[in-house]
């Protein structure tokens, strides 16, 4: 009796925590699409409308790129796990899109951390965490990498001067990261039983072919969603040559990748970063917002909502199995 009331009360609280997800997550993206501070609906919506090349064509070509973006990342998720466990595309996909939805109500989208380590054996869910952060730290090095380009060709371009104070704190912080990197690396630390010996160790063993998978997976998507952004700057009529474009959009990543937020609120901060990054090409404020808030919706509210549903059924009595 004891264990069915035990058994009942998990399945209680699990649905009680996929529904937070779910109507948290729901909540926001209306929030932020209808009470937009930067930017009203009406005025995002009288935007689309003046702009005749706003067709089904277009729209169309827009829900092509999304589809490469989440299908690269999707790829690459398959194929960082399949050192431990054999997936298929369908599990791969579940995966992604559930926890992006977790992801986008949460800090630094910690939440992606813990759903997808939900879907594996508790023996291997330390091992799939690593997995995650080392996915996500190869789009991140793309993002630098393509980001000082863009950010190096604004700087010689526009003849940007930088004030001494601001080279000494990047700098100093810059040092500070490597020594702390540094120490960690000789000193030994543990935490619930794990040590950084533990992950050393968990790292070396992983087949390099896979991490170099994993970085060409995050160049292409990179590419991916970086042209679509540039294809909705072709679609608002922005004046701007191809180099011009592409390392603002460069830039503008870079930029906005290395401010912490909670992931809901992506789009405000990739608003406040292009408009900066645009103002130099004197383009305006109204269409950059449009574009950002586009490229949110496309990539980020619509697989979103897909994941819901993946959220929603969910199967707990895998989950309960799989602590025992």
């Amino acid at each position: 009796m004891n264990h069915s009331n035990s058994y009942k009360s998990k399945q209680f609280l699990a649905l009680v925590v996929k529904l937070f997800i779910v109507i948290g997550c729901g909540y926001f993206m209306y929030a932020k699409i209808f009470k937009n501070e930067q930017q009203s609906i009406s005025d995002f919506l009288s935007i689309l409308v003046k702009n005749d090349d706003f067709s089904l064509k277009n729209v169309l070509f827009l829900f092509i790129f999304t589809f490469f973006n989440w299908f690269l990342e999707i790829l690459k998720w398959q194929n960082l796990v399949s050192f431990y466990q054999k997936i298929t595309f369908k599990s791969a996909l579940i995966q992604s899109l559930s926890s992006l939805t977790a992801s986008l109500i949460t800090p630094n989208r910690i939440g992606e951390y813990g759903v997808k380590a939900l879907y594996f054996k508790k023996s291997i869910r330390k091992q799939i965490v690593v997995m995650n952060l080392a996915g996500n730290l190869s789009q991140l090095i793309v993002t630098i990498f393509f980001g000082i380009v863009g950010c190096s060709y604004l700087f010689f371009k526009f003849s940007i001067t930088i004030a001494y104070t601001n080279i000494f704190i990047v700098l100093f912080f810059s040092i500070f990261l490597l020594v702390s990197l540094w120490f960690i690396d000789k000193k030994e630390f543990a935490f619930k039983g794990y040590s950084t010996q533990y992950f050393k160790k968990l790292i070396n063993a992983y087949p390099k072919k896979l991490i170099k998978k994993a970085l060409l997976y995050s160049v292409f998507r990179y590419l991916v969603f970086s042209h679509q952004f540039y294809f909705l700057v072709l679609i608002f009529n922005i004046e701007l040559n191809y180099l011009d474009a592409m390392t603002s959009i460069f830039a503008m990543y870079l930029i906005a990748s290395i401010i912490p937020m909670l992931s809901l609120f992506d789009v405000v901060v990739k608003g406040s970063v292009a408009i900066f990054i645009f103002s130099f090409f004197d383009v305006s404020e109204s269409v950059i917002l449009a574009i950002v808030l586009l490229m949110w919706i496309f990539n980020f509210v619509l697989p979103s909502i897909v994941g819901s549903y993946f959220v929603l059924t969910f199967k707990t009595d895998t989950l309960i199995q799989q602590k025992k």
